[in-house]
């Protein structure tokens, strides 16, 4: 790091880091320069595609090229003979209408997520104060230049990254950029190595909590750390989700299988059967329309935005459709700590005062064995409460409301005591105007403390000091030890209980703080008394010891449960944090997301150097963010491998790494965060999940999904609901596809044999189009079987050393391969005996093509020979002597072999017969797969014979 005197030579401007006020600053000419040179301080809007291009983008899919050449060949048909193909300007319409629809669905989807930089701009404040030719001056924030010297109060939101001069208590809240849940200290010395944690720096869109402090701008605009997030969050796209995949793929082999089918029969009937072209292309279309399902993709986005309502019903908000099944498909999930599985609130845990340790909020049963319930007609506890209160600046906004949910104007940590001392002082609301504070000395990082003095009467004077702070420090100030009922000597038995106290807390991860009193004597402090610091005229030794207090950010209520059942699931929960490794592993083992021991533990248990426990050993492990950079494909994997991860000390870079290796490993990966810094990592997850309360408007812009609640535990009502409807669109797609069949094979059969062509093309499209997309609509609403089961079953696409290994030789393999034979793999891959249970594979395509789809074939074409020979008199003889005569205006009359005089132009139109043909099998089939459509009765006769009923 630059010391002072460089800095000012590298930035070229001069300031007075003893006299801040008194600096030169830049000239407003330098500053003019100096803004056309870099450009201004705001963040570069994101290239944005011509919407049109966009859209034409995806109207271009294979699938939908395919439909809009079919709806223009109708059209071309309907010209060249407009009343032989009628019918054509019907088709060739819904045709192109189902292509655009499709088109705009994805169009819409993606263009909805170009939001997200927009974001940013919401975190560089609109003014700001600068020193500009020796004068202070408020100037947008958008006009301030590398060099500006910048003036930044508490409350302020920190307008350019700057490394500071000058600082007075100075506190900057950096929750959303690094994940530390306490106000962070700023000084003017550097005490760390990492950009990221340095003590001389404040970062763009941080906010300013406490104190004041001078600085100058050294990174503006893109070039901020907020900057190089939003290009991280910009740069990265999120790869299609398993389920787009397994549709896409599946559209594209059944496209291409009706595109050559079609062809082929194209040219045998013009070629073998003596078509037209113009009739040749009708029966293609024919063909081709019943192959492949057009209600497909409208079935798929219905079930999916039906499942997204019943999410959000249970707190959670789905911004992208394909979000709620990749919600029950992912493997791992990577949690931030700070506001998503703890509050973001410090919140005071135990106190330690006149020997006796409390807890303050509810524990566990091993918790309440070293502590008790928090009595407050204890003369130590009711002290300590009244210090919380009035050694403090943090004041409420309101005194409406739950004291939980009131906003705090203050440092993170006084919040906390402030709400303690609020919920167990019955006389809260009072108490300032009992007690004025009248003098006071903030903390500062020199004496590690602060301390108030209040006018409070007591026994011996009129005022009281108050002193909290670091332990160590204010314990040096004391001479006197509170017992619980008067002040005694402090003895070396009293420090070592302190000693033990303050490692027990500080164990768990909590912060500490150590409280002391003074009763000043009325003799030497009069009641007209004033106070001085300069020259000092008060003592700050000798004060009385009333003990400790230890606060944390708590885990959110129902986190705890909610790991237990991901871990039922199958799915691995790991924490990835920018707070410190000892505070993340302390809350990681608090809500049971750490059980087992690291390596360091169990070295030091088996009284072993590290080295020297095997990694088969190890199940559970810290990683600190220093060493991510450096990591190996092989440390990753060895990462992976363990059931228990915590990454701390990671910055938003490292997050995506995180992101990315395990998605390489075949990981399906849900993020959830809540901060500016987990934004790239939201993206780029095959599934982000943001807070709506906490959360900042980036990451809920780069998320998929957004918990309303912000209640983890939601999390695990959204995989529930995506794993049921996974279940419920595979019933759905299987019998889409099957019903398709007895369409392809009536087409086939046309020619082949030929007989009577049942459905014409604009009825395949409104049956598939109208009343089958309805009964397929049908499974949305299907429960489970066992509502227990879903999250006992494990994830569709485990992650095992044989998915790993047949993975990386795919990858290898395909490298060489050719588009031709990247094809014929994906096939292959298709049909391949797997783990993973995908939504179409060969039991369903076999099931849907060879077994049901042949029976429902039968089925239709017994109703439909039936209805014409009930309506007709015409047996099967006569429609496969007639075959593609009826219908035809221009075919002559002929009789049947009973001697029916027929007239073929008239009657037995395509489709005449077809409402048994197509609605009663349909109906069966509806059945077959949806099973809660029947209901198998028993009913017992007087007689005592069974009887039994099917119900529909």
């Amino acid at each position: 790091m630059l010391s002072l005197e460089e800095l000012s030579k590298t930035c070229g401007v001069v300031f007075n880091n003893a006299k801040p006020t008194a600096s030169e600053g830049l000239s407003a000419q330098e500053a003019v320069t100096r803004l056309s040179k870099f450009g201004p301080n705001a963040l570069t809007p994101p290239k944005k595609k011509n919407a049109i291009l966009q859209f034409l983008e995806y109207l271009m899919g294979l699938f939908n090229v395919m439909l809009l050449i079919s709806g223009i060949a109708c059209y071309i048909l309907y010209g060249i003979d407009s009343i032989g193909n009628a019918s054509n300007v019907y088709i060739g319409g819904i045709l192109i209408v189902v292509a655009f629809i499709n088109a705009y669905i994805e169009f819409y989807q993606v263009r909805k997520s170009q939001a997200i930089l927009e974001s940013f701009m919401n975190l560089i404040p609109a003014k700001c104060y600068v020193i500009r030719d020796k004068a202070t001056v408020q100037i947008s924030a958008v006009d301030l230049v590398y060099g500006d010297i910048v003036y930044i109060r508490s409350g302020d939101k920190v307008p350019a990254d700057v490394i500071l001069f000058s600082v007075t208590d100075l506190k900057v809240d950096n929750s959303s950029l690094t994940g530390e849940s306490e106000p962070q200290e700023r000084l003017v010395k550097n005490l760390h190595q990492n950009p990221l944690e340095a003590t001389n720096i404040a970062f763009n869109g941080t906010l300013a909590v406490n104190g004041e402090g001078y600085g100058i701008v050294v990174r503006t605009g893109d070039n901020t750390v907020i900057g190089q997030i939003a290009s991280l969050t910009a740069n990265e796209e999120r790869r299609d989700s398993p389920m787009s995949q397994e549709i896409t793929h599946f559209v594209h082999i059944i496209a291409s299988v009706a595109a050559i089918v079609a062809l082929i029969f194209f040219i045998v009937a013009i070629t073998a059967k003596g078509q037209s072209i113009g009739g040749g292309i009708n029966f293609a279309i024919g063909t081709f329309i019943s192959f492949v399902p057009e209600g497909l993709p409208a079935t798929v986005t219905i079930l999916l935005t039906i499942a997204a309502k019943k999410m959000a019903d249970r707190k959670v908000l789905v911004k992208d459709l394909q979000g709620v099944e990749t919600l029950g498909a992912i493997t791992l999930l990577a949690t931030d700590k700070t506001g998503t599985l703890t509050r973001n609130q410090m919140t005071v845990t135990y106190v330690w005062t006149g020997g006796q340790m409390y807890y303050a909020q509810p524990q566990s049963t091993t918790e309440t064995q070293i502590a008790k319930e928090l009595d407050t007609n204890s003369p130590a506890v009711d002290e300590v409460l009244h210090m919380s209160a009035l050694c403090s600046r943090a004041r409420f906004e309101t005194n409406q409301g739950p004291i939980n949910e009131r906003p705090v104007l203050g440092d993170a940590t006084e919040a906390g005591l402030l709400r303690n001392a609020a919920q167990n002082l019955s006389d809260f609301d009072k108490i300032l105007d009992r007690f004025p504070k009248v003098f006071e000395i903030p903390f500062n990082s020199t004496n590690k403390w602060a301390m108030t003095i209040h006018r409070k009467k007591h026994s011996n004077g009129h005022f009281m000091i108050y002193l909290k702070g670091a332990p160590e420090r204010v314990l040096k100030l004391c001479s006197t030890f509170f017992d619980g009922k008067q002040a005694i000597p402090l003895t070396e038995e009293h420090t070592a209980a302190f000693d033990k106290t303050y490692k027990l807390m500080a164990s768990k991860g909590h912060r500490v703080l150590a409280f002391s009193a003074l009763a000043l004597p009325g003799d030497k402090f009069p009641e007209d008394f004033v106070f001085s610091k300069d020259p000092l005229n008060f003592p700050q030794e000798n004060l009385t010891f009333y003990g400790l207090v230890s606060l944390e950010d708590p885990p959110k209520h129902g986190v705890r449960e909610a790991i237990g059942h991901c871990r039922e699931a199958g799915i691995k929960v790991m924490m990835v944090t920018g707070d410190h490794p000892l505070t993340a592993e302390a809350i990681g083992r608090k809500i049971n997301l750490m059980l087992q021991d690291t390596k360091e533990i169990i070295a030091q248990k088996r009284g072993v150097d590290i080295s020297q426990v095997p990694e088969s050993d190890v199940h559970a492990i810290v990683i600190h963010g220093e060493k991510i950079d450096s990591l190996t494909e092989a440390d990753w994997e060895n990462i992976f491998s363990k059931d228990e991860i915590i990454f701390a000390r990671t910055s938003p870079k490292h997050k995506l790494q995180i992101v990315k290796h395990a998605q390489s490993l075949g990981h399906i990966v849900g993020v959830t965060g809540d901060g500016v810094n987990d934004s790239p990592a939201l993206k780029k997850a095959d599934l982000g999940i943001a807070m709506n309360e906490s959360g900042s408007d980036v990451s809920k812009e780069a998320a998929a999904m957004i918990l309303v609640d912000d209640n983890f535990a939601s999390t695990v009502n959204g995989i529930e609901e995506g794993r049921l409807i996974f279940q419920n669109l595979k019933k759905s797609i299987q019998y889409t596809v099957t019903h398709t069949m007895p369409e392809v094979y009536a087409n086939l059969l046309f020619i082949a044999v030929p007989l009577p062509l049942p459905l014409a093309a604009i009825q395949i499209v409104m049956t598939d189009l109208g009343f089958e997309l309805l009964l397929a609509l049908s499974f949305a609403f299907d429960p489970p079987e066992s509502k227990a089961g879903l999250m006992k079953l494990p994830p569709r696409i485990p992650v095992t050393e044989e998915s790993k290994k047949k993975r990386k030789e795919r990858a290898a393999k395909k490298e060489s391969l050719t588009w031709t034979q990247t094809q014929i793999e994906s096939v292959q891959h298709m049909f391949e005996k797997k783990d993973a249970e995908t939504l179409v594979d060969a039991d369903l395509l076999s099931y849907a093509y060879l077994e049901m789809g042949t029976i429902e074939t039968i089925g239709c074409f017994v109703c439909y020979f039936f209805a014409m020979w009930f309506h007709c008199d015409i047996s099967l003889s006569d429609a496969v002597r007639f075959g593609t005569g009826f219908g035809d205006p221009r075919n002559e009359n002929v009789s049947t072999k009973s001697g029916r005089f027929l007239v073929l132009g008239l009657i037995l139109e395509p489709g005449c017969s077809n409402k048994l043909s197509v609605v009663w099998p349909d109906w069966l089939l509806l059945c077959l797969v949806h099973p809660a459509m029947l209901q198998l009765v028993h009913l017992q006769s007087q007689d005592g014979i069974s009887v039994w009923q099917v119900h529909l």
